[in-house]
């Protein structure tokens, strides 16, 4: 699983979620499907390393707020589809609100957690980006790359209705949600962003609590996809409902990612 991982300067957990088995004899094809966190902050040499990935699209599954706070870099002459929400309330996004006004403890990260990911498949801003991807991986030609803020949670997310949709067993959908955990070194990064938090809020923020919030657990995504079959019945049934995923557009976006 970690030579999935992709190291850069700064872009942090970055990795590709193809090359898995998948429905019908089908193997999902490596170096197509790409998933990280946000690129506000990458290198010159960050740049140059996307740019060979050749990416036909990003989807940048922010609030307008976060885009505005943290503007995406991209290579010179990058020409490839843009997929961005234009829902703007004009508020922070809520993990920021969050860490700013709550007590960081372990239970209230996993609180939070929690609820974020009840709320997650069924907010209007993430029913049309989901929907304009889905379309999109049934259009176009060449590497898709999907990211949020940290790329683990609408990211992850979304990486894992992408894996059930084109039928990848789910231990395998499961481990690579939980590969975040591995690509982003969060024993080793904690103690920077406890400060960093810290310094923003002026409340410490114990190790343990930072780790709980900048990590993943099995139970976040299968919240949200618990959530999607109670409300639709079942998953396939809330991507057509909800997303427009028939039949034709899976079969389609199967073809094409087929190694």
């Amino acid at each position: 699983m970690t030579g999935r991982i992709h190291r850069f300067d700064a872009l942090d957990n970055f990795r590709d979620y193809g090359d898995y088995a998948a429905g019908a004899g089908r193997h999902i094809a490596p170096g197509r499907l790409f998933r990280s966190a946000h690129q506000a902050r990458v290198s010159p040499a960050d740049l140059d390393r996307l740019d060979a990935l050749g990416l036909a699209a990003i989807v940048d599954l922010r609030r307008p707020s976060e885009r505005r706070d943290q503007p995406s870099k991209r290579p010179a002459g990058f020409a490839g589809a843009v997929i961005e929400s234009a829902h703007d309330d004009g508020g922070e996004a809520p993990h920021l609100t969050f860490l700013k006004t709550a007590d960081l403890t372990p239970d209230s990260g996993r609180r939070f957690m929690m609820d974020a990911y009840r709320r997650l498949p069924f907010e209007p801003s993430h029913l049309d980006l989901f929907a304009r991807y889905f379309r999109l991986l049934g259009e176009v030609e060449g590497p898709v790359l999907i990211h949020c803020a940290a790329g683990k949670d609408r990211t992850g997310l979304l990486a894992a209705l992408t894996h059930h949709l084109l039928g990848v067993h789910p231990d395998d959908m499961m481990a690579d949600y939980l590969l975040t955990n591995t690509a982003v070194d969060l024993e080793r990064r904690a103690p920077g962003i406890a400060r960093q938090l810290e310094a923003m809020t002026g409340r410490p923020a114990s190790h343990d609590a930072v780790v709980a919030f900048l990590g993943v657990e099995p139970v976040y995504l299968e919240t949200a996809l618990a959530g999607i079959a109670a409300q639709h019945g079942s998953i396939d049934a809330w991507l057509k409902q909800a997303l427009g995923v028939d039949a034709r557009l899976r079969d389609r976006i199967g073809e094409r990612l087929s190694a």
